[in-house]
């Protein structure tokens, strides 16, 4: 799906939630993250991307990724 950046950064670790009409329809993981032709690590805010993902295919233009990564927390 073609993007663009809003806010932070998007890297290829990241969870991504499929948000349509404020309703979460997917979380999946990311097949593929792109700037023109070549594969990134990571897209920072107010940028263009490319982002496929791994499970969910039913994108529909207005849909909002919100991308977000996982990390263990101990004391």
């Amino acid at each position: 799906a073609g993007c663009y950046v809003l806010d932070g950064k998007i890297t290829r670790n990241s969870k991504v939630r499929v948000v349509r009409d404020g309703i979460v329809l997917a979380v999946d993981d990311i097949a593929s993250l792109r700037r023109f032709k070549d594969d990134v690590k990571e897209v920072a805010s107010s940028y263009e991307c490319g982002i496929g993902l791994t499970k969910f295919s039913d994108i529909k233009e207005g849909d909002i990724f919100e991308a977000y990564t996982v990390e263990e927390y101990r004391d």
